[in-house]
């Protein structure tokens, strides 16, 4: 049950991590607002899963934003460079990072949330089992926060202060499905990979992939999406 004066804003890519964030956001209650960006990734399925997960989950509203990043480049995603596979999960920063990609989403969710009067902001960062992006780290969310509270009418007027959860920040990927089944989520309706094929299916071997697969196993289940080794 959701309280419709109790809003928030949830960024959802309609991948694992953000659909189960939805989930939890609300499971404590919010009324969701969930939040998708077209912004010229190449794994644009994303789109069309976050889509039917948000009707699938009964969202109070479904916002799908168009911003340009591929103008910008830089990033496998938003450019014409190939997507890393099988490469070693260490700390190096890899190419599938797109640049600010988090701060700028967390302001298209600010600006929303002070429109609908929402002061609750949910990421699906995760700082555990992840590919080392800084926007991603709990240093980046904790400025991000203070800074929200400085830069808005909302918040320099006392209407409020804003809050940034980030539920699956200290979670590994076991954990996060775990705490996704226990709350409902179908995970075969989520979209994670970075270079699907043509239909859609999962490559098995980008950084979110392997990610991925990795929870599952360590979680003792088998990833319900589809993969192209599966045909």
């Amino acid at each position: 049950m959701t309280d419709n004066d109790k809003k928030a804003i949830v960024l959802f890519s309609g991948g694992l991590d953000s659909t189960t964030c939805l989930a939890m956001a609300q499971a404590q209650g919010f009324a969701v607002h969930a939040l998708s960006f077209s912004y010229g990734q190449r794994h644009s399925i994303e789109l069309d899963k976050a889509r039917r997960c948000a009707a699938q989950l009964g969202v109070d509203r479904h916002l799908v934003v168009d911003i340009d990043m591929r103008a910008i480049g830089g990033s496998a995603l938003t450019a014409d460079m190939a997507v890393p596979k099988d490469r070693p999960l260490d700390d190096e920063i890899p190419i599938t990072y797109v640049p600010a990609r988090n701060t700028i989403f967390l302001s298209y969710a600010l600006a929303w949330a002070e429109v609908l009067g929402a002061f609750d902001i949910f990421i699906g960062v995760n700082a555990v089992d992840y590919s080392g992006y800084p926007d991603c780290r709990p240093e980046f969310i904790a400025a991000y926060q203070n800074m929200a509270n400085l830069a808005t009418k909302a918040a320099t007027s006392g209407d409020g202060s804003y809050r940034i959860h980030a539920p699956l920040l200290h979670l590994t990927k076991a954990q996060i499905i775990s705490a996704g089944l226990e709350l409902g989520v179908d995970y075969a309706a989520t979209h994670s990979c970075y270079d699907p094929d043509a239909a859609g299916r999962a490559c098995g071997r980008c950084d979110s992939c392997r990610l991925r697969l990795k929870g599952f196993a360590a979680a003792g289940l088998t990833d319900p999406a589809a993969y192209v080794e599966d045909n």
